[in-house]
């Protein structure tokens, strides 16, 4: 039987459930690219929006934020921008606790802020990712200099000043007894009989009920008895009783109680790191930002060093509507290439792969 080895891409808190995924499971997923991520937007409130300025999805052929506004490069050719502040109003909410930029738990972190036009920021955390990155330019799939003591300045300060207004709206979410678990400093042992305490019901009561679901699927794709489901919206119980003697769902879900090893220091303010980088694509050219993430998943699939990767493409059927898929076809990942700007479950496909290595 093929061992299954999978490299995934995710915004901070899908990186931050598996991460607590490979701390408490076996797991498949192997290499974790994590985008920079200031917030995401409700689809069905972001095509609402567009409506308000005659638009739909199905006009856009791309699109991105950057410098306070919200630009869309029309399929008729033009470009359309509306403030940034504007689009915010249909920010899911669950963004506005969310105290990291860049996905401080995987391999490599990639994003655009601090690179000039064309090229990728890429932190590389672990030594993993640096040798990953290193080979990749070896092999000239990418080329990479030194980001300048400026650039660095000014990805500090955009985490920093996302830590600081989230952890604002932390305080007074708690204030009116809205729990944030996954700031509670807490030590492994306690979380572990919080954990052991915990099922579904907790999790719906304390992050889904709160408005702090992130919609990334953790749950459905750990519970071993299939009692989980999301499908259009929030996650739900399929029977009325869990196990007794499971506390899956509740365990890895990004905010619930964080282990201290995969904990945000805020003081950190773009947290622990070996070596950081401009990187820019000398393999691909349809994308965004350089073309980094595109390329280092056509590396480890070339190199046999992952069997699948992890992705999230739009719907065939849905303009813009984020679907999951798990492929090692480089065509389907260069399609899948650039941000979504809205959430899926992005760990349904590994429920799937569950089902038939057992």
């Amino acid at each position: 039987m093929t061992e299954h080895k999978i490299a995934m891409v995710g915004t901070p808190c899908g990186i931050m459930a598996a991460s607590k995924i490979q701390h408490y499971t076996e797991t498949p997923i192997y290499f974790k690219i994590g985008l920079f991520c200031m917030e995401n937007f409700s689809y069905l409130y972001f095509t609402k929006l567009l409506e308000s300025i005659d638009l739909t999805m199905n006009d856009i052929e791309k699109f991105r934020i950057e410098k306070g506004y919200a630009f869309f490069n029309l399929k008729n050719g033009e470009q359309i921008k509306i403030s940034l502040s504007k689009a915010k109003t249909v920010v899911r909410k669950n963004c506005n606790i969310c105290v990291e930029l860049t996905s401080e738990t995987s391999d490599v972190s990639v994003g655009s802020i601090g690179s000039e036009n064309g090229w990728s920021t890429v932190i590389i955390r672990t030594e993993k990712g640096e040798k990953i990155i290193e080979d990749a330019i070896k092999q000239k799939y990418l080329k990479a200099k030194e980001l300048t003591p400026s650039q660095l300045k000014l990805l500090e300060r955009i985490a920093s000043n996302k830590a600081k207004e989230n952890l604002e709206n932390i305080n007074e979410r708690e204030s009116k007894a809205r729990p944030v678990l996954y700031q509670r400093d807490k030590t492994d042992e306690n979380i572990l009989e919080e954990n052991s305490e915990s099922n579904f019901d907790d999790l719906r009561a304390n992050v889904i009920n709160v408005g702090a679901c992130v919609l990334c699927g953790a749950c459905e794709y750990v519970c071993p008895e299939d009692y989980i489901l999301i499908k259009n919206t929030k996650p739900r119980k399929k029977r009325k009783k869990c196990p007794d003697d499971c506390h899956m769902c509740f365990t890895v879900c990004p905010r619930t109680f964080v282990p201290i090893n995969l904990r945000n220091d805020i003081s950190k303010k773009i947290g622990d790191y070996r070596k950081i980088l401009t990187v820019k694509s000398l393999k691909h050219n349809r994308g965004q930002d350089g073309v980094v993430v595109t390329t280092i998943l056509d590396y480890l699939i070339s190199n046999k060093i992952v069997t699948e990767t992890l992705i999230v493409d739009k719907k065939e059927d849905l303009d813009w509507k984020p679907v999951a898929k798990l492929t090692k076809d480089i065509d389907e990942i260069v399609k899948a290439s650039g941000t979504k700007y809205s959430v899926c479950p992005v760990f349904k496909p590994l429920k799937q792969l569950k089902k038939d290595v057992i």
